[in-house]
């Protein structure tokens, strides 16, 4: 789920003053689950030390070990480089020394693509809710994350086009919507508008809003604008307010339904290294 935890509103754990500096710069969630994913592997690696206490020489220590011992990719290596430096030089306001560690020199490999016929098997094998979101991958050059939280309002048919909140980079774009997308789109909306109404009966009905909107439009939550196209089957617990709310489907449920129709398009498809996002938009022609 992409709601960020809940933090006091003056912190004093060391974690959650770092949580509440990261959102006060505006950075992605992603980002936020990131870095501290990797400032806590860095703590309990030195045996729980207060960061302060510790240093460059610490920080080479850990990302040597990240290499010698658990064998990680250049690229996991640089993100927990960039996590760190971000905790010494932005939030302690303790700029690091000119490292020296251990590099990962594991070989880059190139992902394996599928062709426009296996991307077209792949869709095939896939019905509901899930097929609508592959097409919108491949043929809208969306993100799980971005199909899977597009609500009604960022859908306009009148100009064909799909307005992505929040993309990489916590940027807005514009993508466009293709010709054989708009029907099924659009029963899609009815049917998640069709759910909203009926919750709204049982009490329930709201969604999640960033919290400065909810502050702002205490009942935009309710309203059909906002709410997902993709709605998740069950209601699930906010963790912060506690409301049992309607989030949208989870990107690790639809990349389940993906890998089982890779493997009922065939061994030889499921052999291949699936890239699911924008790469393929560019094989699969049948969704223009």
């Amino acid at each position: 789920m992409d709601i960020p935890t809940p933090i006091p509103a003056q912190p004093t754990r060391f974690l959650d003053k770092v949580r509440a500096f990261i959102r006060l710069r505006g950075m992605a969630y992603k980002t936020e689950k990131t870095y501290l994913f990797w400032i806590k592997r860095f703590i309990r690696f030195h045996g729980l030390q207060h960061p302060e206490v510790l240093g460059s020489k610490e920080v080479e220590a850990f990302l040597s070990h990240l290499v010698l011992q658990i064998n990680v990719s250049a690229s996991t290596q640089r993100v927990a480089l960039n996590a760190l430096v971000f905790l010494y030089r932005e939030f302690l306001g303790q700029p690091l020394d000119d490292l020296n560690f251990e590099h990962s020199r594991k070989p880059v490999k190139l992902p394996t693509v599928f062709s426009a016929e296996e991307a077209r098997s792949v869709i095939r094998n896939l019905s509901g809710d899930y097929k609508l979101v592959a097409m919108l991958l491949y043929g809208s050059g969306l993100r799980i994350n971005e199909a899977l939280r597009l609500r009604v309002k960022d859908v306009d048919f009148d100009m064909q086009q799909l307005i992505v909140r929040s993309g990489k980079g916590a940027k807005d774009r514009i993508t466009l919507l293709p010709d054989r997308l708009v029907e099924p789109l659009k029963q899609q909306i009815d049917s998640a508008l069709h759910q909203h109404q009926a919750d709204l009966l049982k009490g329930s009905g709201s969604v999640y809003l960033p919290a400065g909107l909810a502050r702002k439009y205490p009942n935009a939550s309710q309203e059909p604008g906002w709410q997902y196209i993709f709605p998740a089957l069950e209601l699930s617990r906010d963790p912060r307010s506690g409301i049992r709310r309607r989030h949208h489907l989870l990107d690790r449920t639809v990349q389940k339904h993906f890998r089982r129709a890779i493997q009922a398009a065939g061994n030889q498809i499921a052999t291949k290294y699936c890239v699911i996002g924008p790469v393929l938009r560019y094989y699969y022609s049948g969704c223009r």
